[in-house]
């Protein structure tokens, strides 16, 4: 088993915590994103301004998505009662459901106002690189020891020990995550662990990433086929995400009524419409382009 007592934060900066997290969401979104946007848009030719635009619309949706997805899915009795909160991002609460959202609502504004190609033109070229972005993201989660699974026996099985919701939901003993190096070996030994579903959801997103990347450059899928690597990558991220759910905690109590009641969390239920969407592009995308082929032959 893995004792994780890695500190989220890196240091402090002017009296602010810099933290793991922000710092693999901003690498992630800020950097290595627009590096992959950067080697398409050359490779296509596209106009410069374009690409600039696109990162202003999917930096602006993913923020807000994200976190009113959070505040609206999640905990929407704590933030009526405390509107103010809603702006407090560096508190934490960001869900990924609500991300998405957001990206979509952004690119369909800059199909329509930016480039005048449609909708599924932006999302088959922004969907290459978002898989790397995303497991970024999930490592973020685990250097801030949040989102993990439920007890396990495997020999991967993480300690987290410097989480409040490891001792109290998983341990079920007074929170020792404020003095976790004080903590006798020999206790720590007999502690349980638990799946560590940020490094799964990390390697899922990873294996989409790959392919994503492989229906761009090498089977140049978007001079082929029109929202077929978006879909493809609905299908990977949100497919995966609903299996992994099965092994997660809960992220806010409620849930296990919501689990008693139709046998699957929030973000299982979350997770269906984008995995039926990706669905659908995809065999969609298929008929369109063996419609096509059908049409050249009887033209031929």
């Amino acid at each position: 088993m893995i004792n994780w007592t890695v500190s989220p934060e890196i240091f402090t900066l002017f009296d602010h915590e810099i933290r793991w997290y922000g710092l693999l969401f901003g690498v992630g979104l800020i950097v290595f994103g627009p590096m992959i946007m950067s080697v398409i848009w050359k490779r296509e030719q596209l106009k410069e301004d374009w690409m600039r635009k696109m990162g202003i619309y999917v930096f602006i949706g993913t923020i807000v998505g994200a976190r009113l997805g959070h505040v609206l899915f999640y905990d929407l009795g704590y933030y009526l009662s405390n509107p103010i909160k809603i702006l407090a991002i560096h508190e934490g609460g960001l869900a990924s459901h609500g991300g998405t959202i957001g990206v979509l609502v952004g690119m369909w504004l800059y199909g329509k106002y930016v480039t005048g190609k449609g909708f599924l033109w932006g999302l088959d070229r922004l969907a290459v690189p978002v898989g790397l972005v995303a497991a970024m993201i999930r490592l973020g989660n685990l250097m801030n020891s949040e989102i993990f699974g439920r007890a396990t026996s495997l020999p991967w099985g993480f300690r987290f020990l410097r989480s409040h919701d490891y001792w109290s939901e998983v341990v079920g003993s007074p929170d020792y995550s404020s003095v976790w190096d004080q903590i006798p070996p020999e206790m720590v030994q007999n502690l349980p662990a638990v799946h560590p579903t940020q490094i799964y959801e990390a390697i899922c997103y990873l294996i989409v990433f790959g392919i994503c990347l492989w229906l761009y450059f090498c089977y140049n899928a978007t001079r082929k086929y029109n929202g077929l690597i978006v879909g493809v990558f609905l299908i990977g991220i949100f497919g995966s995400r609903f299996f992994i759910e099965m092994l997660k905690l809960v992220q806010e109590p409620w849930e296990l009524q919501l689990i008693d009641s139709i046998g699957m969390n929030m973000g299982q239920l979350l997770s269906i419409p984008f995995l039926a969407l990706g669905i659908y592009w995809v065999v969609r995308a298929i008929g369109q382009s063996r419609k096509h082929q059908t049409v050249s032959i009887d033209q031929q």
